[in-house]
């Protein structure tokens, strides 16, 4: 079964994200037939501060280690890490050349802004131009930049991804949607396999399902517990209370921040 046709499967592609070629590997190893990375992860395991487009290196050199291992992967290249199509088309030819089957390229940009559909078009049609075969999974971030208390941009978010679809894209991504009537109204009126992110406590794998959705990502959720796991592991060896909170995503971008306008 190829990656496109975990997709289309009898119950939704659970995607883990790796950070690191240790956590890409374990996933591996743990029979999982795809891995994702996530930016949140990457970045944060660089000093930097996760949307902020200063991690290509990075993420080009983990894709290169991670695409031996004997499973598909997929790479988030948040929006594509450059503004020209040209480029990030050329960026993910290159992913592909390693034998990488999928990225995520994302709409939202930095100041919690989203790029102009036109725009982000341009960038979907340059990825499938210079690499048709790559599965592209277009991420729109309004549902992600939802203050709480204020209503989501569902009919904006179908009007782009269908957008997205009609320029090329392959999947449709939704981190932040949760409740089961915005996640119907995407399935069923965007023809693209709708990927969600899961959210503990919000969202259920079974009943996502349900709802038709295709793809279920853990984002930064795995690294997020890995840290929880090595504070706990710590305080437990200097015999203190291991009640330390899992970080939150706000309280990982948060430190790297600060670290970073120290440098």
């Amino acid at each position: 079964m190829n990656f496109r046709e975990l997709h289309y499967a009898d119950r939704p592609l659970i995607l883990p994200n790796a950070w690191d070629v240790a956590s890409g590997a374990a996933l591996a190893a743990a029979g999982f037939p795809a891995v994702g990375t996530t930016s949140l992860g990457v970045s944060a395991a660089a000093g930097e501060v996760d949307g902020s487009g200063a991690i290509r290196e990075q993420t080009v050199r983990l894709a290169r280690i991670l695409s031996a291992l004997p499973v598909m992967v997929t790479v988030d290249i948040e929006s594509g890490y450059s503004s020209d199509p040209g480029e990030v088309g050329a960026l993910v030819a290159e992913l592909a050349s390693f034998g990488i089957v999928g990225v995520n390229i994302e709409d939202g940009r930095p100041g919690e802004t989203l790029a102009t559909v036109a725009a982000q078009t341009d960038l979907i049609r340059a990825v499938k131009a210079a690499a048709p075969g790559v599965f592209v999974n277009a991420r729109s971030d309004g549902f992600w930049l939802t203050k709480p208390g204020e209503k989501p941009p569902l009919d904006d978010t179908v009007a782009r991804l269908n957008a997205y679809a009609e320029a090329g894209a392959d999947g449709g991504f939704v981190p932040g949607i949760a409740d089961d009537s915005d996640i119907t109204a995407v399935v069923t009126r965007v023809p693209l396999p709708l990927n969600v992110l899961q959210l503990p406590g919000r969202t259920d794998p079974a009943r996502l399902g349900d709802l038709g959705v295709r793809r279920i990502s853990s984002g930064g959720l795995l690294y997020r517990k890995a840290l929880h796991a090595a504070v706990t592991t710590a305080l437990d060896l200097a015999g203190r209370a291991s009640d330390q909170p899992v970080p939150s995503y706000h309280d990982v971008v948060g430190l790297v921040a600060d670290l970073k306008s120290r440098r």
